[in-house]
Order: C-alpha cells, then sequence, then structure tokens
C-alpha cells in the first residue's frame, strides 16, 4: 500500500467524524461537505509523517475551515440581513442511515442549530468543540489562537445562551407522533380549538420560502390560523423523522414536494415548529427516497 493510499484510508475511518463536527459548526451539508474536501486536500498536501495525532490535526484543520466559513457567512449576512434555517436530516422511522444517526446524534436538533447560528463565529467554535467533541480547551485555543483561559470563557458563555434558548424534546419518539398526529387531525379538519390545545401558547413557527428567507410567527392563535390556511395548499402527508424528532413531509396533488416540517414537542406540546418551503432546497433534499 502506497503511503497515499494509506493517508486516503486514514482519512476515511475519520470523515464522519468530521462531517459531524462540520455539520454542527456550519448547519450546512453543502458547506459541510466542501469543509471535509478541504481538510482532505490539506493533508494530502501536509508532511504525514510529522503529525503525531492524526484525528486531533484533522479536527483542528476542519474547525478552522469552518471558522473561516463562518465569518464569510456572516459578513455576508449584515449585506443581505436574510436568514434561512438550517439544512433537516430526514429519514423514516422505520430506519435511519447509520450516516445520519452520527450526524445528528447528540440531540442536535432543529432548535440547536437555530440557536448556535445566532453565535459568534468563535463562542460556535468552541461551544461545539467542548461541549459535543470534548475538545480539550487547550487545543481549542491553538485552533482560534486565544489563551484556553480566553477559549473556556466562549464556550461558557455559548452554553448560557443554548441553555436559555434551545429547548429539548420529550425524549419519547412514539409520544412525539401523538402530538404531531393530533395537530395533523385538527389542522385537517380546521379546528382552531384542537390546534391550540396541542400548541404551546408561546409557540415559533418559523417558515423558510424563497424570496425574504425566514419569517417567523409567535402564539398559538396566529400559528393555528397559519396552519389552516396551509393545510387546503398540501395533498399527502408523510411522517418522517426531522432531526431525529417527529416530522412530516407534505405533498402536492401533482406529487411534487410542498413541505418538510419539523417539530419540537416538549412537555406534551408543541413549542416549535420548522417549515422549509423553498423549492430549490427541497429539490435537493431527494424526498422522494422517503416514499414507503
Amino acid at each position: 500500500m502506497s503511503d497515499q493510499d494509506w493517508l486516503a484510508q486514514q482519512f476515511e475511518r475519520n470523515r464522519g467524524n468530521l462531517r459531524a463536527v462540520a455539520y454542527r459548526m456550519l448547519g450546512s451539508l453543502g458547506e459541510a461537505e466542501d469543509a471535509v474536501q478541504e481538510a482532505w486536500l490539506r493533508l494530502a498536501r501536509s508532511d504525514a509523517q510529522a503529525i503525531e495525532n492524526l484525528g486531533a490535526w484533522l479536527t483542528t484543520v476542519i474547525s478552522r475551515v469552518c471558522l473561516d466559513l463562518l465569518r464569510s457567512r456572516n459578513s455576508r449576512r449584515e449585506e443581505s440581513l436574510e436568514q434561512h434555517l438550517p439544512d433537516m436530516i430526514l429519514g423514516r422511522e422505520d430506519r435511519m442511515d447509520p450516516e445520519q444517526e452520527t450526524l445528528i446524534a447528540d440531540s442536535v436538533g432543529l432548535a440547536l442549530l437555530i440557536v448556535l447560528d445566532t453565535l459568534a463565529p468563535n463562542e460556535r467554535l468552541a461551544f461545539v468543540l467542548h461541549d459535543m467533541f470534548a475538545v480539550p480547551f487547550e487545543e481549542i485555543a491553538f485552533t482560534i489562537g486565544c489563551s484556553p483561559v480566553a477559549a473556556r470563557q466562549l464556550a461558557s458563555r455559548a452554553r448560557r445562551r443554548v441553555r436559555g434558548a434551545a429547548p429539548r424534546p420529550d425524549a419519547d419518539l412514539s409520544h412525539q407522533r401523538k402530538v404531531v398526529d393530533a395537530f395533523l387531525a385538527a389542522e385537517r379538519a380546521g379546528d382552531f380549538d384542537g390546534l391550540v390545545a396541542v400548541l404551546d401558547p408561546e409557540v415559533v413557527l418559523r417558515s423558510d420560502y424563497m424570496p425574504g428567507g425566514l419569517k417567523e410567527l409567535r402564539g398559538a392563535g396566529v400559528v393555528a390560523q397559519q396552519a389552516i390556511m396551509f393545510s387546503k395548499l398540501a395533498g399527502f402527508v408523510q411522517p418522517v423523522l426531522v432531526n431525529g424528532t417527529a416530522g412530516i413531509v407534505s405533498w402536492r396533488p401533482d406529487g411534487q414536494p410542498f413541505s418538510v416540517m419539523g417539530f419540537t414537542v416538549s412537555g406534551g406540546k408543541i413549542i416549535e415548529i420548522d417549515v422549509l418551503r423553498d423549492p430549490a432546497r427541497l429539490s435537493r433534499l431527494n424526498l422522494r427516497r422517503l416514499k414507503h
């Protein structure tokens, strides 16, 4: 086996972990793949014999790549003022691809990714690496270019914001599905009171539909009215997993995808609904593979 073949083999062993780091850092599957590819290119150009710990070296490299992407993205966002939902990891309830399980381990739901997207790049990096991957602060400090004390402070500041804003869904998936099914039944029946009964009074609905990016509605009454209105546009509804929690794919009568909806159920109530309706992003999800 040549040195290059051995290096490629070692990289493949680390690929899943690298994708998981990049997805949590970026919330984008496409950008995560680009970051992984860039990590491979940097490894291929390096003196592998001088690398003592390949896994740690690759984590540092992909973290720096993601940090650069985040800083560039934040600069563009300040110019456009548009925000979008993170990419969704979709699966069927009767089976989950092992690669998808790696991506969404540690309850990496949409609610958490949305909160991570509000953090400064250095805060996000410190939190993701330390709290999700147990990377020591000394290594995080080396990646960012700060002291270990500063890296610890970044992670602590991020942790406080995440704990205060990222709700944890109920652990029982079957219970989540019952609540979502009750929501769908009330929606189809145009039952306003039934919808309000399964929604938290402070429920948040986010809808991502181009142009204009992310739109947000708050309050059970407002969300119930919106749900009844949109129920008339969709046809067939299919249950799926969205980042490991109960969700649905809605199809138009002509067989084209209409939306993907992810639900965060906590305390037996729906507290967040995330709706992806951007046709371009829906087309990239290959939703037909989920059909029974």
